[in-house]
């Protein structure tokens, strides 16, 4: 059975989450299109300043700008009315060329061992947050989830996940700050395998002041795991602060350098203007959004919806 981890008010916290974005896009989008009726080269250069303001990323924003040129050339005549719709439907198909995947999968694996996600990204990303709301969502969709405290840099960090752990209700594997995280890792997918877990979650240290030291600490934790299942970790979740705009872009380049970062979680865009980054980091890392947050309770972690989320950014609210 799938797992449902979409929520019935997703679409109503999604528009609120983004608007802070939206208000300073629309706001803009409509001062350059005003008094105008057809879509020219200035009407098209005013849209591709207002894309990089709202950090969609210059190489995205070209894309998008062509897709539409193209559209213009080809349909001869489009005015400045069918312009958002125009946007909104380009931007959907580029967004279509990264790979797609099924985000409601039940995450069975086919030997029939734990899924286990290895969870990436920087201090104050938003990162154990982001762990324990999707504990709790597997939680609630009926999976054994277990944690594990691999980021042991920081005691902060494995009290913060110890929190998590007892709010949501799911057992942690920790060994206190200063253990080896691939020891961590290792400990916490032997426990999983032998208490019949589902999921497990496994939380890292992101600290990019040395990338060649984060390289090797991650590629020992994935040797650790697969003493125990060969084909972990099943995904590597890379969790980015949307607020920071450009600087997630250099995270994201960074932390696929270091590992092969499978899936993204973008979190905090409801406290930004900045939320075109979602945009711009899949269509160029080519890694598909997994995840979105738009706020602070359990259930503002969504699962990212590609429609939901350029309608809710781009057009106006009918």
């Amino acid at each position: 059975m799938a797992l449902k981890l979409f929520n019935k008010n997703k679409k109503e916290r999604l528009e609120e989450g983004l608007s802070k974005t939206k208000e300073n896009f629309l706001k803009k989008f409509s001062r350059s299109v005003a008094g105008k009726t057809k879509v020219d080269d200035e009407v098209l250069d005013d849209l591709e300043e207002v894309l990089v303001g709202s950090d969609v990323g210059v190489d995205t924003t070209v894309k998008i700008i062509k897709r539409i040129e193209d559209r213009v050339a080809k349909d001869k005549y489009l005015n400045t009315k069918e312009l958002n719709q125009i946007l909104v439907e380009e931007i959907e198909a580029l967004l279509d060329e990264n790979p797609a995947t099924n985000f409601e999968t039940d995450f069975e694996t086919k030997s029939g061992m734990p899924y286990v996600i290895l969870v990436v990204g920087v201090n104050g990303v938003g990162k154990t947050t982001t762990i324990g709301k999707l504990a709790d969502k597997f939680l609630k969709a009926g999976k054994k989830v277990m944690l594990g405290a691999a980021d042991t840099f920081r005691a902060a960090a494995v009290d913060q996940i110890e929190i998590w752990s007892k709010r949501v209700g799911v057992p942690l594997v920790k060994q206190g700050m200063g253990a080896d995280p691939a020891a961590v890792a290792y400990d916490t997918v032997k426990k999983a395998v032998a208490n019949d877990i589902d999921i497990v979650i496994i939380d890292t240290a992101g600290r990019l002041h040395n990338k060649i030291n984060l390289m090797n600490e991650l590629t020992k934790i994935h040797r650790s795991i697969q003493k125990i299942i060969p084909d972990a970790p099943n995904e590597v979740l890379l969790v980015l602060d949307a607020s920071t705009g450009q600087n997630a872009f250099e995270q994201a380049k960074q932390f696929t350098k270091a590992t092969d970062v499978s899936a993204l979680a973008l979190t905090k865009l409801d406290g930004t203007a900045k939320g075109g980054v979602v945009i711009g980091i899949s269509a160029e890392f080519k890694i598909p959004v997994k995840y979105i947050g738009v706020g602070e309770r359990m259930e503002d972690l969504q699962v990212f919806d590609k429609h939901l989320f350029v309608e809710s950014l781009f057009l106006e609210n009918k």
